[in-house]
Formats: structure tokens, C-alpha cells, sequence
């Protein structure tokens, strides 16, 4: 038996796992281009059915994670199954198998099973033809189920000598046509045969477990602890390699320009501003004042609550440019919240003598660009529109990301490409601290943990969609009191057309129904710029008391006096994109109320039941934000895409502080240095598993 010999404090005891190697066995080859397919019983339809899952190669086989494992239950000898409660388990041999169809191409193979006390029972194994071959007369076998309609319902087994997985035994993220059983048969062929394959890509003097040993644990563990110690061994993995990609995504050598201390400008400007900057914001800018001093390219992330005042902070660090005759970027990534921040900024800075423009695909002219690259234009607000080759900067030297998490890495780079500008990430969707330090490496982080005195907490109620007049009935004693109110149409998952010809259809049912004499607006992604900013005109000046809206009002959209919000089917919403759509509301200094109506609790999924009950219990983003991780994996973090699967498969964010600590360490050593773990940046970067090689 292999044993694994190399230690370290996060990872005790010894894992025994020694894979025999069986015939046919070939050396260690890159594990990233070998097809699953090459695998004994994976055929076309099989393979065609593992790439849902993200399945195409040997190595996305072995580093799908299991998702929980099964504890142990007692083993019952086939006489005494009927004085069993529950799920047992049970060991014998085959007498003999058959299979048969059931209603709706199902199948079902019964295979007679006895054991030493005599004892002989039907076992049924459902949507698994492909055993058949396996359950020959006198193979040993050990079964987890309970006595159900066809004898021993089968839940996990073990055929051979392995025994021991029916007592904790992984269960992974798996469908009908793939169970996990078979995913877990799968596994055990592959790091049988390919185990040889993963030379660590870790220098040994640090003194980790061996990966493939890691590996072998994190499928088929003895019990809790190894199946935690070996998650762990391989997050470190996954953490290095992205810390690594972030930094190789960072130019380290550029310079920046300094910029002198805030002087008149900046003076003005804190005269124009209708209020005093909260103590959080003010933390915040002599943050950045420190960074822009340096030549050093800032490289900061701000994030706060909703309403709690980043765009404030941003203008600031862009007037610090403007200021020392440089020039100051900011890009959104959709044309409404560039818009909404261009004529947040624009009459701010008409005032201060400032010009401010705006450039988005649809919006922006050769004048404006001619305005930016010869300096008269000193700040640019814009979209992806920003980045395009016909656009040239004449001195950009402070750039401002906003909704940085709506952007991949590249993205992002390519706004600073060819310049070395100082760099205001910034988010209206408070992420933890942990996350931060994982997507974005040494990236400093500033905290608005705070929205300013003046503002209430935001009375959120769920409402089930039986009672939605009760809420349409709250919504109009608001507008009777001269407030105005927003009304967001269900997340259809449709085309962007499909979707705007739903909102126009439901606006105009509210015109006639619910909102009966009251003014209405509409507000969807597929107005032109022109009716899109008359619609948030007359909504701001107050000739409008509801606007009905998609998602485009997520963010960016401020006006003090709608003091009530009713989102429908609030269910079929992300906890983040909720979180964002309530904070439109509660602006001013008046209560203000948000109302989630959704199915009734009893047809609502476990997950949306939570996420709508969280919004309820609290308003506060970074407490939502740690829910959420909860609920959902935590999405590609070097892409742009905020779910489904990870660029991390076995890190969880909320608890690998130490971790992600100890990665951040061990990618500044090696950062500068070849060798087989730039290769697990590059699978990372590349988005391609290439990095197990030989």
C-alpha cells in the first residue's frame, strides 16, 4: 500500500489509499486533453450526458467534487431485513440478476442477493442497465438501501472487495441519467488508472500532502476528518493557481502618475455637495488619497452598502485627476447605469467647470472621442464602449470600475491597456472580505459599511401572490400621500425583446387594473437612450407617480421621494439582485417599504423560501452577501459569469480564511519562477483544465 508521508498542520493522518495499477495501465500523460471517453464503459451517450456537468476530460472527472457524503448505518443480516427501520446496509453475494423495463423508458435490474445467514432478498437498482454485466453469479457486494416496493431499494453499493464507501460514501452533484453511483464507479476506474498522473505542481518543501493522495481521500474518504483535510489540500491548490493568474494579470512595473495633494478643485467640490461626507466615505478617500500619491498604480476595491455613497468617493477620485490636468474614466457595464451616472456626475461637474461626456455603443459621436484623446473631455463616462480600439486617452490617470463584479479580469485590464492609470474598482454588491482577497489578490479594500445618518431601515415583507391587492392597496395610500412607487416586473427568461414586450403588456394591465388613474411610466433595457432618460425625467421631477421597471432600475437609479417598492414573483430573483432592487427605494429621509410578492410558501423551494426570508430579516448587504454564498456556489471568478461552474471547486470562501492567507504567501514566492504550477494558472486562465500532466 501507498502511504502518503508528507505532512503539515492542516492536513493530519495518514491517508492509505494504494491504487492498484491494473492492465493496460499506461505512464502519466497530460490528463487535460484525454477524453473521458477513453475510460472502460464511457460511450458517446454517456460522454455526451457527463459534459452537462462541465465532464469532458479524464481530469474534470476526478476533480468533480463530491457535494456531501453519506454517514454510516448498520450493517443487518438479509433474515432480519423486516425488524429494520431506515436505511441499513447489507453484504452477500449474487444468485442471480435480470433486468426489465418499467413505465416511461425506465429500467430496472433485480438482482437476487444472499448472505451468510441464509437469507435472500430482490435488491432493484433503477436506470442502471449497464450493471447487468456486473452482477454475475457470485460477485460479492455490499448495498445501502431500505425494504421498499421492489424488495431492497438500492441507494449506493459497492461490487468487489471495496466495501468500505457504503459506510460513507460520496454523493455528488449527479442527475437521473447519471447517478451518482455511477459517477462514483466512474472515479474509482479513473484514479485507479490515472493516479500516477498528478505529480504535485507545489514545491515539496513545503510540505503538503501528496495531490493524488488528496485526490483518492476527497472521493473515497474513511471518515469526516479525511475527507476534510483532503478538501483542503486541494483548495490550497486551486487558491495558489488563482492568486497566481491575478498577478500575472497585474502589471507590476508600471507607473503611475503621482498626484499632488487635493487642493482647489476639491475644495470646490466639497462646497457644492448638498451634504456633509460621512465618516465611512471620508475613511474612504484618505484611502485613496495615500495611493494616488504614490506612483505605484492604485489598485483599490470600494464597496459598500446600497444608497451608502460610493459614487461620491468615485467623482472624488476622478476630480483628483482633473485636478492635476490629467484626465478621469468611468465605465459601467450597461448603458442605463452609465447613463444614470452621467447625469449624476454631469451637473456636478458643470458646476465645478469640469467636462464631463458620455460614450456608450449607442451614445457618443467622432466628436467625442475627438474630445477624449486630445484632453478636452477631462472626465468619460461610458460602457465596455470605453475600452474599443478608436478610443484614445490623452492622459488618462484615474480610472473608476464600476459594478466591477459585471466584468471578467480582461475586461477590466483593458481599460488601463497601454497606460498605467490608478484603479477604483468599485461594487454596489457587498461581497465578503474573504472574497475579495481571493478574486482580487493584494487588492486593497475600502468599506462604506454605512449609508448616511439620515436614512431609515427599509421595511421588507413577503407577501404570497393570493394577497397581491393587500400590497397594490399599500402601494396607493403611498401615492395618495404624495410619494411615488416602483413596481419591478417578474425576471422572465426570455429575450431582451420578449422581456420588454412582457414589461409593456403589465404596465399597461396596471393602467388599467391595480394603478387605475394613476400615472404611469415604463422603464425597459430596449427604450431608446432619449425615451429612456425623458422616462427617468418625468419620474424624477415628480410627473410620474409609479414606474413600472425590469431589472434596468437594479442600480443607479436615486430618487428620494418613491418610498415603496412591490417586486413580483420576487421568488424567480437572485438574494444580490433583490438586495439591489430594494435599495431604490429608501432614499430620502421618509420610511420607506419594499414588498416581495411571490408563490405561496408552501410551493416555494427550500432555497427561495430562505432567500426571501433573509431580505426580510435584514438590510444589511455584507450579512446578505454571506447568505448567499451559502445558497450558491460561488460562480467563475476570473470570468464574468456570478454562477453555475466555479473556477473553485473544493475552496469554500466563508471558512478558508487561513487558506486563502497561506495561498496569497505561497503565490508571492512563486511568482517569478517556472515550473508546473504556472501550468495551473494557465488551465485557470485559459479556462481549460491543462495543468495535470506528467
Amino acid at each position: 500500500m501507498a502511504t502518503m508521508t508528507r505532512m503539515h498542520p492542516g492536513f493530519t493522518g495518514v491517508v492509505q489509499h494504494g491504487w492498484p495499477r491494473p492492465r493496460g495501465w499506461t505512464p502519466p500523460q497530460r490528463l487535460d486533453t484525454l477524453d473521458v471517453s477513453t475510460l472502460p464503459g464511457v460511450g458517446v451517450t454517456l460522454s455526451k450526458r457527463l459534459k452537462t456537468f462541465g465532464i469532458q476530460t479524464v481530469r474534470d472527472l476526478l476533480f468533480h467534487a463530491p457535494r456531501r457524503y453519506e454517514n454510516a448505518v448498520d450493517t443487518v443480516p438479509i433474515a432480519k431485513l423486516g425488524q429494520a427501520e431506515g436505511e441499513v446496509a447489507i453484504e452477500g453475494r449474487i444468485v442471480s440478476a435480470r433486468s426489465r423495463p418499467l413505465q416511461g423508458r425506465r429500467t430496472l435490474v433485480v438482482a437476487a442477493v444472499r448472505d451468510d445467514s441464509g437469507g435472500q432478498i430482490s435488491a432493484s437498482f433503477f436506470n442502471q442497465p449497464w450493471l447487468l454485466e456486473k452482477l454475475t453469479p457470485g460477485t460479492s457486494l455490499r448495498l445501502r438501501g431500505k425494504l421498499g416496493r421492489f424488495g431492497f431499494d438500492v441507494k449506493s453499493y459497492d461490487i468487489g472487495e471495496a466495501r468500505r464507501t457504503a459506510d460513507y460514501a460520496p454523493v455528488y452533484a449527479a442527475s437521473e441519467q447519471i447517478p451518482s453511483t455511477r459517477l462514483r464507479e466512474l472515479v474509482r476506474v479513473a484514479l485507479a488508472q490515472h493516479a500516477g498522473s498528478f505529480p504535485d505542481p507545489l514545491p515539496a518543501e513545503l510540505e503538503l500532502p501528496l495531490r493524488r493522495d488528496a485526490l483518492a481521500a476527497i472521493h473515497f474518504p474513511v471518515d469526516e476528518g479525511q475527507a476534510e483535510r483532503a478538501r483542503q489540500r486541494l483548495a490550497l491548490d486551486e487558491l495558489v493557481a488563482l492568486q497566481l493568474v491575478v498577478a500575472r494579470l497585474r502589471d507590476t512595473e508600471a507607473v503611475a502618475p503621482s498626484l499632488s495633494q487635493p487642493g482647489g478643485l476639491i475644495a470646490r467640490y466639497r462646497e457644492v455637495l448638498p451634504f456633509r461626507l460621512t465618516e465611512h466615505q471620508e475613511s474612504a478617500i484618505a484611502e485613496i488619497d495615500v495611493e494616488l500619491a504614490r506612483t505605484t498604480p492604485m489598485q483599490r476595491l470600494l464597496q459598500g452598502d446600497v444608497g451608502s455613497g460610493k459614487t461620491v468617493v468615485a467623482l472624488y477620485a476622478l476630480l483628483r485627476a482633473v485636478e492635476n490636468d490629467r484626465q478621469g474614466a468611468l465605465m459601467a457595464p450597461t448603458e442605463t447605469l452609465a447613463e444614470q451616472h452621467f447625469l449624476t456626475l454631469e451637473p456636478l461637474c458643470a458646476q465645478l467647470g469640469v467636462r464631463c461626456v458620455l460614450l456608450t455603443g449607442s451614445v457618443g459621436s467622432k466628436k467625442i472621442r475627438d474630445e477624449i484623446a486630445n484632453g478636452v473631455a477631462q472626465i468619460a463616462v461610458g460602457t465596455h464602449a470605453l475600452i474599443q480600439r478608436e478610443v484614445e486617452f490623452a492622459d488618462l490617470a484615474v480610472a473608476v470600475v464600476d459594478e466591477q463584479h459585471r466584468f471578467g479580469v480582461e475586461q477590466r485590464k483593458a481599460l488601463a491597456e497601454g497606460r498605467s492609470p490608478h484603479v477604483l474598482h468599485m461594487t454596489a454588491t457587498p461581497i465578503p472580505r474573504t472574497l475579495a482577497l481571493t478574486m482580487y489578490g493584494d487588492l486593497s479594500v475600502s468599506e462604506i459599511a454605512k449609508p448616511p445618518a439620515d436614512r431609515k431601515r427599509i421595511i421588507t415583507g413577503r407577501v404570497g401572490s393570493e394577497r397581491a391587492g393587500e400590497a397594490y392597496e399599500r402601494l396607493r395610500a403611498h401615492l395618495d400621500a404624495g410619494r411615488q412607487a416602483y413596481v419591478v416586473c417578474p425576471l422572465i427568461e426570455l429575450s431582451e425583446t420578449r422581456l420588454a414586450r412582457a414589461a409593456e403588456e403589465e404596465a399597461e394591465r396596471l393602467r388599467r387594473v391595480e394603478l387605475k388613474g394613476y400615472r404611469v411610466g415604463l422603464l425597459h433595457g430596449r427604450l431608446k437612450t432619449a425615451d429612456r432618460r425623458e422616462v427617468m425625467r418625468q419620474f424624477k421631477e415628480g410627473e410620474l407617480d409609479v414606474l413600472v421597471a425590469t431589472t434596468v432600475i437594479e442600480v443607479g437609479v436615486d430618487v428620494p421621494n418613491a418610498t415603496i417598492m412591490i417586486v413580483q414573483e420576487a421568488d424567480r430573483f437572485g438574494l444580490a439582485q433583490l438586495h439591489q432592487l430594494r435599495g431604490r427605494v429608501g432614499r430620502g429621509a421618509e420610511q420607506s417599504y419594499c414588498l416581495l410578492v411571490s408563490r405561496p410558501v408552501e410551493e416555494l423551494s427550500e432555497t427561495a423560501d430562505k432567500r426571501l426570508q433573509a431580505l426580510v430579516d435584514t438590510t444589511d448587504g455584507f450579512e446578505l452577501a454571506q447568505v448567499d454564498l451559502d445558497l450558491r456556489r460561488e460562480g467563475q471568478l476570473l470570468g464574468t459569469r456570478q454562477s453555475g461552474w466555479s473556477d473553485l471547486q473544493f475552496t469554500r470562501l466563508r471558512v478558508d480564511h487561513e487558506l486563502i492567507e497561506r495561498a496569497r504567501d505561497i503565490a508571492a514566492e512563486l511568482r517569478d519562477e517556472d515550473g508546473p504550477w504556472q501550468d495551473e494558472a494557465d488551465r485557470m486562465l485559459s479556462g481549460t483544465d491543462a495543468g495535470a500532466t506528467a
